[in-house]
C-alpha cells in the first residue's frame, strides 16, 4: 500500500516523485521502459528553454534530472508494464501479475509519435526511416530525403536535413503549415527543399531499404513518385491513454481533462505532463504539473 502510485517515469513523473519525496509521501512509479526519462531519450537537439538548465539534448537532460532523483530514496520499478487499472480502488494491475494499491493515483504516461500507418514502416525501420535529423544526420550526406508534416518539428528538420542533403521534399496534408513564422520563412527560400502541400504519402516503396514513396496530390488526384533515401515522419503525437479509455474523463483528442489541481473527473486521480496537457507539451510543464499534483495530494493525506 503506497500513498501515492505514479504510471509513467517521464519529466512529469520524475518531477511529482521529487517532490513526493520532499513532502514525505510513500509513492512507487511505475515504468515499462528500462529506465526514466520518457520522451528525453528520443530529442536530439539541444534543449535550451528550461529555465535553470541547458543540455545538449535529452539523454544529457535526463542524466541531470536523475542524478538528483539518486540522491533520494525513492523506488522506481523499471521494466514494470502495466497491464489494467482500476482508477475507483487506485488499484494497479501489471503483466507479472503484481497488484499495488494506493490513496492516490498518478497519471503520468505520455505521448508518442504518430505513425502513416502504412505497410513498410515497421520494415523499413532503420533501413530509410529516419529517427531524428539531428541524430541521422551524417548517414544521408549528398542523399534525398523526404519529410512527412507541418509543424515546427517537421520544417525544423527539413532545414536541419538539408544542410548534408542533396534534396529533401517536404511532404505536408494541408495547403498551409502549422509552424512558427521563422521556420516557414526559412523552409520557403531554401533552394534544396522542394515543399509539396496538399500531399499526402500513399506507400512506402523498397526492396531489402526505402528506395522512393508515392505521394499523392489530394486536390488533384495526381499521383508522384519521388526517389529518396529517406523518410523522416513528423505528423504529430498522440496520447497514451489505452489504459483508461471509458474509465476517466477524456477530450475529443483522446488526451485526460484535468482542473487546476490536474484532478481528472474521478476524486483522487491525477494527470501529468502531456498526457494532459495538449496545449503545452513541454517539459518545463510537465515539472510544474509534478509539483502542483504533490502539493495538492499533500494538503488530503
Amino acid at each position: 500500500m503506497y500513498d501515492v502510485i505514479i504510471i509513467g517515469a517521464g519529466v512529469a513523473g520524475m518531477s511529482a516523485a521529487l517532490w513526493c519525496n520532499e513532502l514525505n509521501l510513500k509513492t512507487l512509479i511505475l515504468e515499462k521502459a528500462a529506465s526514466p526519462g520518457g520522451q528525453l531519450h528520443i530529442v536530439y537537439n539541444p534543449i535550451k528553454n528550461h529555465l535553470g538548465v541547458e543540455a545538449k539534448n535529452g539523454k544529457e537532460l535526463c542524466k541531470i534530472f536523475l542524478k538528483q532523483l539518486e540522491k533520494r530514496s525513492i523506488e522506481i520499478s523499471t521494466l514494470s508494464t502495466v497491464s489494467e487499472i482500476d482508477p475507483q480502488k487506485k488499484r494497479v494491475f501489471t503483466s507479472n501479475g503484481k497488484v499495488f494499491e494506493s490513496s492516490f493515483l498518478v497519471i503520468a504516461t505520455g505521448v508518442r509519435r504518430r505513425k502513416l500507418n502504412l505497410e513498410g514502416e515497421e520494415e523499413f525501420k532503420n533501413k530509410g526511416i529516419l529517427l531524428s535529423g539531428k541524430k541521422d544526420f551524417g548517414k544521408y550526406k549528398n542523399k534525398s530525403v523526404c519529410v512527412i508534416g507541418g509543424g515546427d518539428a517537421a520544417l525544423e528538420n527539413a532545414l536541419i536535413l538539408s544542410k548534408v542533403c542533396k534534396k529533401v521534399f517536404l511532404v505536408h496534408r494541408r495547403d498551409a503549415f502549422r509552424a512558427r513564422r521563422e521556420f516557414v520563412d526559412e523552409v520557403l527560400k531554401n533552394e534544396k527543399i522542394k515543399v509539396l502541400t496538399n500531399t499526402v504519402v500513399k506507400r512506402l516503396l523498397g526492396t531489402k531499404r526505402l528506395e522512393a514513396v508515392l505521394l499523392e496530390n489530394l486536390k488533384t488526384g495526381e499521383s508522384l513518385c519521388v526517389d529518396v533515401e529517406g523518410v523522416l515522419i513528423r505528423i504529430g503525437v498522440q496520447p497514451n491513454n489505452e489504459l483508461f479509455r471509458e474509465k476517466i474523463l477524456l477530450d475529443e483528442n483522446g488526451y485526460v481533462v484535468v482542473d487546476s489541481n490536474c484532478e481528472t473527473n474521478l476524486k483522487n486521480v491525477f494527470a501529468i505532463g502531456d498526457i494532459a496537457s495538449p496545449l503545452s507539451p513541454t517539459i518545463s510543464t510537465a515539472v510544474g504539473m509534478g509539483a502542483t499534483v504533490t502539493k495538492v495530494i499533500s494538503m488530503r493525506v
